[in-house]
This record gives C-alpha cells, structure tokens and sequence, in this order.
C-alpha cells in the first residue's frame, strides 16, 4: 500500500477521526438533547422547556389573570427571541394548545381570538389573537420570586430562565403530556386535579401508602372532552402500579326518541384527542362502503357542545348493537397509552408509577417551601438589622442630629457611637426628616415584634419535618378548594362503564347486510352464493360435465358448515361466498381438504339444534352444531372413520327421540335416540349390526307419530307405533327386513 496522502499546505489543522466514533458521539448528544431539552416532561412541573418558557415569559410580561390580554406575536417573539432559539411556529402551536380547552384539562393560557376547534381547525395567526396566564400558571409560578427555584444562563447568556417552576399545580397528571424522543416516548392522560390533591394529602399523611389506596382518590384519567373509560379495575390498577399500560375511551350516547316509535342516537362526547370532523368523514366513508348495514344515516348538528345525530335503518335495530359496531369500526372508540417516562428530578428519564410520581412533586414542593422560608428568613433578618437601628436613632434623636450635622464622617460616628452596621448607619442617614414623628416610633416597635414572631416561626418550620408537611398538606388543600369538583373547571368530566357484553358473533353479523342468498355446490365442488332464494334449482347452469351436488336458502348473515367424508367439519360465513353471477370458485380455495376428500353435508348452522352423525359402516353419535363450528381454513375433526368407511349423514334431532336406520342389506332397525351417546368428536358407537355392506339412509323421528316415507312415484307411507313392534329393538341389532312399500332405493325420502 502507497503511503496516505499528506493534507495540502496552508489548509489548517486536519484531525483524523473515526466516522464510527464521531456518529455514535454526535448522535448521543443529539438523544441527550432531545430527552432532555425538548421530548419529555420534567416531574417536577409537568412542563416541556418550550411550555415553561412560555410561561415564564408571560410573567415577565405582566400577562397576569387580572391584567389585559397582549398579542400572541408579542408572547411568541419574546419567548424566541430571549429563552428559546427555535421556530415561530413551534412556540405558537405550544402555546395555543396550553390555551384549548379541549386539548388540555386545565389550561394554563386564557386566549382571545380564534384558538382552533375540535374538528381540527387551525388557530388563527399570532398576530390576530391574544392571551393572559390563568390562574393555573400563576399556581406554577407561585414563589418564583421567592429564591424558589434555581435559574439558569438563556441559549444566549444574555438573561437568566427557571431550570424548573415552583409547580404548587400538580401540573404533569393534572393537564397530561405526550411526546416522542430518541428511543423513548411519554404519554401520560389528563387526570382530575381535585382528586390527586386528595391522592397527595393521603400521601402526606402515610407515605407508605400503596398505589391501590391512592386509587381511592385517583379513579382513573379526566379528559377535557370527557367519554367514557370502560377499563376494569384490576387493569387500572395495574397501569398505575407499573406506569404502563392504556385506556379504552368510547364515546357517550344516548337514545333520543324521535317520534312515532323511531329513535335517533346522539353522541355527546367523543374521545380526547379525536378530530370531530375526521370521524365522521370515516363514518360515512363506511356507510357508503356498506360496512355499517344498521346505520341509515349521519349527521353533526354541533354548535358549542359536541351533538352528533346517528339514524338507524329501523326502528327493530338494537342501539346497544348499533354503538357496538361503530366501536368497533370507527374512532368512536379509542386506546389513549399510559407510559409515564419522565425526567425524574428533571436529569434521569424514568417510567414512574403513580405513587412515585405524586411522591416526586410533593419532594418539590418541600423543596420549594425550604428555599422560600429561607429566603423570607434573609429578608426578615435584613429588615430587623435596619428596624433596630431605627429605633436607636428614636432613643438617641437629638445626638443622631448633632453628629449628622457636625461631623465630617457621620456614617462612621454613627457606626462607632451606637455599635451600628454599615446597613444600619446608611438606612438612618437616608432616612426622612417626617420618619421622625412619635408616631413612627410605635409602627417601628410594633413592625420588630412582628418580624421577630414571624422568624421565630420561619426557623421552627425549617426545625420541623412535621410542621414542613403541614404546611404543603395546607396548600394542597387550597388547591384542592380552587378546583373542587363543585366548580364548573374541576367537575368529573370522564366517567366509568363495564363494556357491554355482547357476543362477537352477534356483532359480526350486525355489520353484514342481510340479505337472502342461495347456497349452490356442484359436483366438482364448485360454490357460489346466488342473491335471494331460488326456488328451482333444476334451472341453475353448471360447467361442461358438472352437475348440481347441493342447493340451499340461507341469509348473508348465516354461518355455512360443510362436512366432508373423512369427518371433519369447515365453517364458511354466507357473506364471504363468490357472487353467483359465474359458475362460481372451487371450494377447495376456501378450505384446506385432502385430494381424497370431498363434501357430504352441507347446511346454515343453528347453535341450538343437534345432528346424529352416522358414518357409513353403521357407527354414530349425536354433536351440537354449535361445537361444529371452527374459525379456521383447516375446519376441525368431528368424526374418526377408519377405511374404507366415510361419513355418510348428519341428521337433525328436532324434537325427535327414535332412530330409524336401515343397511343395504334392506334390514330395517328402530332403537331409542337415547341409546345414542352425546360427542364433542370421536368415531361413536355401532347403531346397526351388518355381516356385509353399510347403511344406506337413517331417520330420527318422534314414535308417537309413526314413521313415515315415500317412494319415487310421490306415495306417502306410514307405521304407526304398534305397527313398528316387529321392527324395534336396541341399538346394533342387525334389524328385519323392510316392511312391504319401502322404496327399492332404500330411502325413506324415495
């Protein structure tokens, strides 16, 4: 190899490095910068920096609740232009959404203008609308002046940010948060601020408290747009426990009588997070798809609240099943995640639980109550130096004045003669002439008393875990008060339902239209479902050498059970069959049957009603059609057949209680239905008895009636119960020879 190429004079300093090394560095400070500058909340305050510039921000602005609303551009252009070096539009669409009373549970910005809507609207531009802090953000904010929280150098070092808000709102469950960083994401719902108040007093009172008793306060999350969370409470429980897991909101409804015994549905809430406008759009691109048969009709009939009006196709739909389907299909119902990933002491991103969440914001408040105690203790202790001297120069006026006029340092002669402080001697020679009055001097004794109270007090609650407890639990509580649940802004919004227990299958079939379809198979198992009930099957078409094998009327809405002759059973639904405009599809493309293989039976399966199952060596055994039915290409093994035997007949036991069976052999046996065993699968027991040959056609009827038949001319037969005594027997008894009428082709339907 040549020698490596010497970098080109006067260029500078090259520095060879790693491409491998210099990625993984880059990319680690850019997760680094992603995790903890910009994706996940901090516990602390429940705010993203982009949010809590925001805010602070507003404050250096004045935008107080009281005080007048100012432009958003301006808010927006202080925000980029001293604390957060990144897009206009960002900054604005943070701060709009911390304004939506629909995207956040408590909103920290009170907008005037245009601030988007439900279905998705955008806002108006900064420039038309305004906005002040509510009296949440001015929670959060509470003591930052106070030494409360650390500040931190801006991007620009030209000014000073809070690292963290004082947070006295438990902002991060309260308003939520959701974001996605560099291998790690947070989703965490808005919750009921009255009830994780009362979560954190309990968590005061024993910090040993285990999940499930705060879950006595926390009943689960509180969307601003309100719905219904039909969760149970074993899986609530466990999100809380573990930080992780989701919620199934579905919409409210309510039946709406609509006159003449009609009824329209009307939605009043939807999901949180859900586009009003979007949904319906889905919802009608269903109706005309045809996925939604039990529904006529949409309509949005909102104004302020959300009303959407559903039609039913008729008055007979069951609005229970109605809602079930559009669950099921539409954002009606949908999964808001719980991944409560956070920056723990706002450095180490953590999923926390409940309990650990609730335990961090109230380390901060204790945090933030130590630091504002201190820093009142500082402000008394510098009020009490200069008080004191006040009142030196009160006991000593005329000596005060004298040295004020005479010497030529006073300041010093004054720090000598009275044993002054520099504060103390500066603050008296600042002093007015009219602070001189008698009056003053009792304001000033009575101002020292108070302030030496005031720090006695200051310094036992910075002595006392117990009084630092009582004190945060005091403010909790008045937090608690603001957002009671007998206010308009604190009341329960989502409530609690156990889902409807409807059966799938009466679901699934609610959202095929139903129809009345002909079941048609050929012989080379051909299949196709032909629209409406035909009733002469002799005019059906049929390929070149194939010939009808079986046709009969079922609903789109029916299940189809076909049987093959090695005994096993293949579910199909009516719906899903080829259209009958051709000759149909193989069935061999539906289901997976063996080459040797080929269909015996075929029926609509009924769930309440039994077949005997009779393979053609003469063994049987009686199954629900129920237990038939499979969900799979590859059906299910109902009956074992050893060779050469091969399922010969599935008849139905409707209100029958004797079996009629006749062999080849033209040997004719009647036995009791009950001598035949009930099977989920198996091979059964032996019915008739043969030296040679099988069965030829069995019958289940009731004895009471006789047995009947028919030969090939249309003649009707019929055995009385007394005419059947030579005939009768047990089961697996070879029988006697039919009785003279019976049809030459040894079946009793000739």
């Amino acid at each position: 190899m040549g020698k490596a190429a010497e970098p080109p004079g006067g260029g500078g300093d090259i520095e060879p490095i790693d491409l491998k090394a210099a990625l993984e560095e880059r990319y680690l400070a850019y997760a680094l910068s992603t995790i903890m500058g910009r994706a996940l909340p901090d516990v602390r305050d429940g705010l993203k920096p982009v949010h809590r510039r925001i805010v602070h921000a507003m404050r250096i602005l004045k935008l107080d609740p009281g005080e007048g609303y100012k432009k958003c551009a301006r808010i927006v252009g202080d925000v980029m232009g001293k604390f957060h070096p990144h897009g206009d539009a960002a900054i604005y669409d943070a701060l709009v959404r911390l304004a939506q009373d629909f995207s956040v549970r408590y909103p920290l910005i009170d907008g005037q203008g245009n601030f988007g809507n439900v279905d998705g609207d955008s806002a108006a531009a900064m420039r038309y609308t305004e906005a002040r802090m509510t009296e949440v953000a001015t929670l959060l904010l509470r003591g930052i002046g106070e030494d409360a929280v650390d500040f931190r150098p801006t991007y620009n070092e030209e000014d000073t940010e809070p690292v963290v808000l004082p947070g006295a709102f438990p902002n991060l469950l309260a308003n939520g948060s959701s974001g996605i960083a560099v291998g790690m994401a947070t989703s965490i719902p808005p919750h009921n601020a009255a009830e994780l108040c009362d979560a954190a007093l309990k968590l005061i009172e024993d910090p040993e408290a285990p999940t499930e008793a705060l879950l006595r306060f926390v009943q689960g999350p509180d969307f601003p747009t309100g719905g219904v969370i039909i969760d149970s409470q074993a899986q609530i429980r466990e999100a809380y426990e573990t930080g992780r897991g989701g919620f199934r909101v579905r919409s409210r409804w309510e039946k709406e009588d609509a006159g003449r015994g009609n009824y329209v549905v009307v939605v009043t809430e939807i999901p949180y997070q859900v586009q009003k406008s979007r949904l319906i759009e889905k919802i009608a691109e269903l109706l005309q798809a045809r996925k939604l048969p039990l529904l006529a009709d949409i309509r949005d009939e909102s104004a302020e609240d959300v009303r959407i009006v559903l039609e039913p196709k008729s008055r007979a739909v069951d609005p229970e099943l109605l809602m079930e389907s559009l669950f099921r299909l539409t954002d009606f119902e949908s999964r808001f995640p719980l991944n409560m990933n956070v920056l723990s002491g706002g450095k180490v991103p953590k999923v926390l639980s409940l309990k650990e969440v609730l335990a961090e914001w109230l380390a901060h408040q204790r945090d933030v109550l130590q630091r504002r105690t201190r820093f009142r203790l500082g402000q008394i202790e510098r009020r009490l130096e200069i008080v004191s001297g006040y009142l030196v120069v009160f006991l000593n006026v005329d000596e005060v004045i004298r040295i004020i006029r005479e010497e030529d340092e006073p300041k010093k002669e004054l720090m000598r003669t009275f044993e002054l402080t520099d504060n103390q001697a500066e603050a008296i020679l600042n002093m007015r002439l009219r602070s001189l009055r008698k009056l003053e001097e009792f304001e000033l004794r009575r101002e020292f008393e108070g302030l030496t109270a005031e720090k006695a007090e200051k310094e036992a609650l910075l002595g006392s875990d117990e009084k630092q407890w009582a004190a945060i639990a005091g403010e909790v509580r008045e937090v608690r008060e603001t957002f009671s649940k007998k206010t308009r802004l604190g009341r329960r919004r989502t409530r609690f339902a156990d889902a409807p227990s409807h059966n799938l299958d009466d679901i699934t079939v609610a959202l095929i239209e139903k129809e009345p379809v002909t079941i048609v198979l050929s012989q080379k198992g051909f299949l196709r479902g032909m629209k409406g009930h035909i009733a002469d099957a002799s005019a059906l078409s049929f390929k070149e050498g194939d010939k009808l094998k079986f046709a009969f009327h079922a609903m789109t809405t029916d299940k189809l059970l076909f049987l093959s002759t090695r005994g096993r059973a293949f579910t199909l639904s009516a719906d899903k069959l080829p259209s009958g405009r051709g000759q149909g599809e193989p069935i061999r493309l539906a289901i997976e049957m063996e080459d040797d293989d080929d269909i015996a039976v075929a029926f609509v399966a009924d769930p309440d009603r039994q077949r005997l199952m009779v393979s053609t060596d003469g063994s049987g055994f009686v199954v629900g059609e129920a237990d038939m039915l499979s969900s799979t290409r590859k059906g299910k093994q109902l009956v074992n057949v050893s060779e050469p035997a091969r399922l010969g007949f599935a008849v139905t036991v409707v209100g029958g209680d004797t079996v009629a069976i006749v062999g080849e052999n033209r040997k004719l046996l009647v036995f009791p239905l009950s001598q035949v065993p009930q099977m989920v699968r198996g091979k059964g027991v032996r019915l008739q008895r043969y030296k040679d040959g099988g069965v030829s056609d069995v019958k289940v009827f009731k004895l009471a009636e006789g047995l009947s038949w028919s030969d090939s001319a249309g003649r009707a037969f019929l055995r009385r119960e007394e005419e059947l005594l030579e005939w009768r027997g047990d089961r697996a008894q070879a029988g006697r020879l039919v009785p003279k009428g019976f049809p030459k082709n040894n079946r009793f339907a000739g």
